[in-house]
């Protein structure tokens, strides 16, 4: 039957006729059938400026999540690409394209994510070495990717990751028995939290942000 449809000229992926059925479709591409719609799904892309005490989560009985943050009335299709501590502010992504989560969030993809971080005690030039040569978390018995530090001030630096372990950005400094005392993501690979944005405060994401991942 989908065979005789689609040489029949009846079905089109995104106005256009397709009569093989052979080229790849997305969770997001619309499909016709005549005048019938067979799939019409909306992709959605947000950034959201996290403040502190918000979870990451999708809902939570103790704390407001970043879906409560979302004011549209698709927040319960979003997920979390990439969560916050409780206590860390800054830059989250939520989506609902899976595929697109899973490009920021692998660490095969090697998206650098920028934190601006504050800590207790003095950030010394050991650190910047230290961190380029990525370390080994006994936790998970694995091996992070090299980290690039640049520090502001005494107390203050600039750090880029390329994977999210569990507290990692702690645990890094935590080998240098060096409390971090604030901590906020600015980016994404390409994308930059919006300096417009207040916290608690979202928007969409732009296409070209969108194509940079």
């Amino acid at each position: 039957m989908l065979r005789q449809l689609l040489a029949s000229g009846k079905v089109s992926v995104n106005h256009a006729v397709e009569i093989d059925g052979q080229i790849p479709v997305t969770p997001f591409d619309l499909i016709q059938c005549e005048s019938n719609i067979l799939q019409n799904k909306h992709a959605y892309y947000i950034m959201l400026n996290k403040p502190i005490g918000v979870v990451s989560a999708t809902t939570d009985e103790q704390h407001k999540t970043v879906i409560d943050c979302i004011n549209e009335p698709f927040a319960d299709q979003l997920h979390i690409a990439g969560r916050l501590d409780l206590n860390t502010s800054g830059l989250v992504i939520l989506t609902n394209d899976g595929q697109f989560s899973r490009k920021i969030t692998q660490p095969e993809e090697k998206i650098g994510k920028k934190y601006e971080v504050g800590t207790e005690n003095t950030i010394t030039d050991e650190y910047i070495k230290y961190f380029a040569k990525g370390m080994f978390f006994d936790y998970e018995q694995v091996q992070i990717q090299p980290a690039i530090l640049k520090i502001r001030n005494n107390h203050n630096a600039q750090l880029t990751i390329f994977e999210g372990r569990y507290h990692q950005v702690k645990r890094m400094f935590a080998r240098f028995q060096n409390k971090v005392i604030s901590l906020h993501r600015t980016s994404m690979g390409a994308i930059e939290l919006d300096k417009n944005l207040r916290a608690g405060e979202y928007r969409f994401l732009s296409e070209t942000e969108v194509n940079s991942i």
